[in-house]
């Protein structure tokens, strides 16, 4: 091998183990997943450079981010030697850009047409989370998406849910029809007899205020979703 392309071996080599020079020679996208979050940790600790920690950050969460995301600043950084506090903060916004970015796909302009739509505008609001929300998305006529809103909050098996606040933001901005959506942290799409229930009673309701319940989706990781107008069921 001559000197020439011994130079460029090493150059090769030297990029590869630095991030932020390959992300400048080759751009972000020929970067895999570890070396992204690289970037953002910056260092690694003793006897484990900054690739080899975001290669097991990784590992430890099954190659998926919204699961680094569900663990939090404070756990990362017990669990993590080289994670501090910035870094954890850090890891987070990113994330959390992401996230937002994701959600700027969906806007007014955004037509539900069918029950994937409504899962592919709610999985970023929900994917992360540990407790379960309850959101509505308030559609227009030609069932366009006007707004979205969480109507409540709760723990990791069930979160209550006044029929009166769910409809509320419906009547004030005289929409047409709704989706409800909510998510189950277990993974588990199944609907279960308290959804059952709440469905029941929200369709009774829409039909009293001609406001037209066009599903009810449960949100869950990886792609997998629960539409009750798909199973026949509204």
């Amino acid at each position: 091998m001559d000197e020439l392309q011994s130079k460029s071996l090493k150059e090769s080599l030297a990029i590869d183990a630095r991030p932020r020079e390959k992300a400048l020679a080759l751009g972000c996208e020929n970067l895999t997943t570890a070396e992204l979050l690289a970037i953002l940790v910056g260092s690694g600790s003793r006897g484990e450079n900054v690739v080899d920690l975001c290669n097991r950050i990784l590992n430890d969460h099954d190659g998926k981010l919204y699961l680094i995301a569900r663990r939090g600043v404070r756990e990362l950084t017990k669990r993590y030697r080289g994670i501090g506090t910035v870094k954890g903060i850090e890891i987070m916004a990113a994330l959390e850009l992401a996230r937002r970015y994701q959600l700027e796909k969906f806007d007014e302009t955004t037509q539900v047409t069918e029950p994937q739509v409504a899962y592919n505008i709610m999985s970023p609001i929900m994917n992360h989370l540990r407790h379960e929300e309850m959101w509505v998305l308030l559609l227009d006529r030609g069932r366009h998406v006007m707004h979205r809103e969480r109507i409540s909050s709760g723990g990791t098996a069930m979160t209550a849910v006044d029929v009166k606040m769910l409809l509320k933001p419906a009547i004030e901005l005289l929409a047409d029809g709704i989706i409800m959506a909510h998510n189950h942290p277990s993974d588990t799409p199944r609907p279960s007899m308290q959804d059952d229930r709440l469905t029941e009673k929200v369709t009774q309701a829409c039909k009293a205020l001609d406001i037209q319940l066009v599903d009810h989706i449960i949100v869950c990781r990886g792609g997998n979703f629960y539409s009750y107008s798909a199973n026949g069921r509204l």
